[in-house]
């Protein structure tokens, strides 16, 4: 004040005019929001247009996507549906279109391929990952078959029937499901992503960043040559904000955008008994069963409201920020609503699911000791395996989660081994448990605050019409580590499967409307405002 009077100028003047010039800053703002907002409405009514009269072909082309074989271990399936996307891309009018190979010879490549906007100076890097889990087809429900996809009007589980392929015309629900391999997880990232930008080009909207597009091919298998291609293509791969097409929506059904996923790690424990297996009447009470010793061990890894209980397992484990606590405020509960459709009366934790998420975790994906049901026979094993499945969170490290568990293994009196155990270490130790350690990759998370990250929420919501479910930590696991320790990228997640999906496992299934939706949120990042 004493400065503006020394100037002689009229305060009330000054305030007058700062006062005049805020109002019209806000007009201005709200103006060009109105703008923006009926922009995006305008492209969002042009895309569902096209979508409407092209949804058959949209739906036949996915279905040849999905005949193509996918398994990661598969090198004749996986090259096979690099081709197939390379082609798709090029068809679109994607340029550049390759195949970034990893150094080590013979692995699976990346499809890589890139939009160049003239004037834009921001870079979106698109993601999926084109591979899939193994599968075991005499699991899926009769008449399906992991590599035939199959069209139906709606939910399996809940008595829809089979629709033939040959009958289907433009009359589409969005509530029907396409049944196969991948149909999830995570071919419908890279259909939606590539048709986006298709759509875009064939409306004549040209996109406001550029664009780049890659497609993994090894994530199912944990990514094991992904950092190989990143230091290989660095310069190739630099952008402002990398965007990833994996996972479900919210069990609400809302959509929802991820700041963050855990990391994943498997080890596989066996258990060894007799050297040949045993009649249980003769060598019962007597020889060492190891089917209840794994038993046991496991057991002993948990207590009754699902607290790991390996020394240290939460010892170094970041807290959430306050921001990621007001996000998981906000998350519409489903607790109750999982449950019932789980067949499951009282959860593992006591906790919210999405609590639950954002800690560490330890799982049994599978046990093995002799046969059960129709071969089931009375005998003693000669030994017990389990696979167990360990995801982390910011904090841990793969390496070292894993080397906690060792050491649970070894207070409970056991011998560790890392091959089959001689005669010798036999006669020498009473209880011996082989562990085979499988690779893996630290979690990640992108601050909630990241001001990218916010525009690609904004793009989604105006997709959508309303606000999504903004996670900081998706429950499952992706390589995200690898893209911010070698390319220093923050990613963000943007999951589009129906939450019922059935990922990883047989049935797979994708909600045909989910596909529909992922097209118009691709196209609003694509054309995403500033």
């Amino acid at each position: 004040t004493t400065l503006l009077c020394s100037a002689n100028i009229d305060l009330s003047y000054l305030l007058h005019s700062i006062q005049v010039s805020y109002m019209k800053k806000i007009v201005l703002f709200f103006s060009l929001s109105i703008l923006l907002l009926a922009s995006y409405a305008q492209l969002s009514n042009q895309v569902r247009a096209f979508r409407v009269g092209h949804q058959k072909d949209l739906l036949l082309a996915y279905k040849s996507f999905l005949e193509i074989p996918n398994v990661a271990s598969d090198q004749s399936g996986i090259k096979k549906n690099a081709d197939w996307i390379a082609s798709l891309m090029k068809d679109k009018g994607i340029g550049n279109v390759q195949l970034l190979n990893p150094i080590t010879n013979g692995m699976p490549p990346a499809v890589y391929g890139e939009v160049i906007t003239p004037g834009a100076n921001e870079t979106i890097i698109l993601y999926a990952h084109y591979d899939g889990q193994p599968v075991d087809s005499s699991k899926w429900m009769k008449g399906l078959h992991p590599f035939k996809p199959q069209l139906a009007n709606g939910s399996l589980i809940n008595q829809a029937t089979i629709i033939d392929w040959k009958n289907l015309d433009e009359t589409i629900d969005p509530n029907w499901r396409i049944y196969g391999r991948g149909a999830s997880d995570d071919k419908a990232g890279v259909f939606s992503i590539i048709h986006a930008y298709g759509i875009l080009k064939q409306l004549g909207v040209k996109p406001t960043v550029n664009i780049k597009f890659f497609f993994e091919g090894e994530e199912e298998a944990g990514s094991p040559h992904l950092h190989e291609i990143f230091e290989k293509y660095q310069q190739l791969l630099k952008g402002d904000m990398w965007v990833i097409c994996d996972g479900p929506v919210h069990q609400s059904g809302r959509k929802q955008v991820v700041f963050g996923v855990r990391g994943d790690t498997h080890m596989e424990l066996t258990v060894f008994g007799p050297k040949r297996p045993l009649h249980s009447g003769h060598y019962g009470n007597w020889i060492p069963n190891p089917a209840m010793d794994l038993a046991k061990l496991l057991a002993s890894m948990k207590d009754d409201e699902g607290n790991v209980l390996v020394k240290g397992f939460y010892d170094d484990v970041v807290p959430l920020t306050a921001a990621e606590k007001t996000a998981l405020a906000k998350v519409p509960p489903v607790e109750e609503q999982m449950k019932k459709e789980l067949g499951i009366r009282k959860p593992e934790r006591i906790s919210t699911l999405n609590e639950s998420l954002n800690l560490p975790s330890l799982n049994i994906n599978g046990i093995q000791s002799a046969a059960v049901g129709n071969l089931s026979a009375n005998v003693i094993p000669t030994k017990a395996v389990a696979s167990i499945d360990l995801r982390l969170v910011v904090g841990n490290d793969w390496k070292r989660q894993q080397q906690k568990v060792i050491a649970h293994i070894q207070s409970k009196g056991y011998h560790v081994v890392y091959s089959e155990p001689t005669d010798d270490e036999r006669m020498h130790h009473d209880k011996i448990c082989m562990v085979h350690l499988s690779s893996g990759y630290n979690a990640q998370k992108t601050p909630m605050e990241h001001a990218f990250a916010k525009r690609v929420v904004n793009a989604v919501n105006l997709a959508i019409g309303y606000e999504a479910v903004q996670l900081p930590t998706l429950g499952g696991s992706l390589p995200l580590f690898i893209f911010e320790e070698k390319l220093h990228a923050q990613p963000i997640t943007i999951p589009i499967a129906n939450h019922d999906n059935n990922q990883h496992a047989e049935n797979e299934n994708i909600r045909i409307g989910n596909l529909w939706d992922a097209l118009e949120i691709f196209t609003s990042i694509m054309t995403i405002g500033k």
